[in-house]
C-alpha cells in the first residue's frame, strides 16, 4: 500500500535531471528610445547565465515570434518573454533581465523580494518618466524622432 494522498492529486515524478524555469529570454526594446538602446547595449556587454535575445519591440521580427502579443503595449513598457511561454512586464521584466545575468542575479533576487520590489518599481517609473520627457507632442504612437543636439 503506497502513502495516503488527498483527494485529487496524483504522484508525480521527479524529472532524470533538474530542469531551469528558464532557458532563454526574448528582450523587447524600444528601438527608438534612446535610454532603452543604451540599456540593450549595456545587457549585451554583461556575462549572460541566460540568454538574451534582444529585440526591437513592434518590429516585423517581434511580430514574427509573438503574434499573439500585444504589440502596442510592448512598446509603452518593457516587455521580457521567457522560452516557455512566461510573459513579463514593468518592473518584473527588468527584474528578470538582471536574473539572467552573472554578476547581478543576487540583485534580481533582492529585488523580488517585499523589501526590493519598491525599488525596482521606483527604477522602472523614473525609466519611463525620463523616456517620456524626451518624447515630443507628436509621439502619440509610441515611435518618436530621437532629439539631437541642441543648438
Amino acid at each position: 500500500m503506497g502513502p495516503a494522498r488527498a483527494p485529487g492529486l496524483t504522484a508525480v515524478t521527479a524529472p532524470a535531471r533538474p530542469t531551469t524555469p528558464v532557458g532563454r529570454l526574448t528582450v523587447l526594446y524600444d528601438a527608438d528610445c534612446p535610454l532603452c538602446v543604451h540599456v540593450r547595449h549595456w545587457l549585451l556587454r554583461q556575462r549572460q547565465l541566460v540568454p538574451l535575445d534582444l529585440v526591437p519591440a513592434g518590429s516585423q521580427r517581434a511580430r514574427q515570434l509573438f503574434p499573439d502579443l500585444d504589440h502596442a503595449a510592448t512598446l509603452r513598457e518593457i516587455t521580457v518573454i521567457g522560452d516557455r511561454g512566461q510573459v513579463y512586464r514593468a518592473s518584473a521584466a527588468w527584474i528578470v533581465c538582471l536574473w539572467a545575468l552573472a554578476e547581478h542575479r543576487p540583485r534580481a533576487h533582492w529585488l523580488a523580494t517585499p523589501a526590493g520590489q519598491p525599488f525596482a518599481r521606483a527604477a522602472v517609473l523614473a525609466a519611463a518618466r525620463w523616456r517620456d520627457a524626451l518624447k515630443g507632442p507628436d509621439c502619440a504612437d509610441g515611435h518618436c524622432e530621437t532629439p539631437g543636439p541642441p543648438g
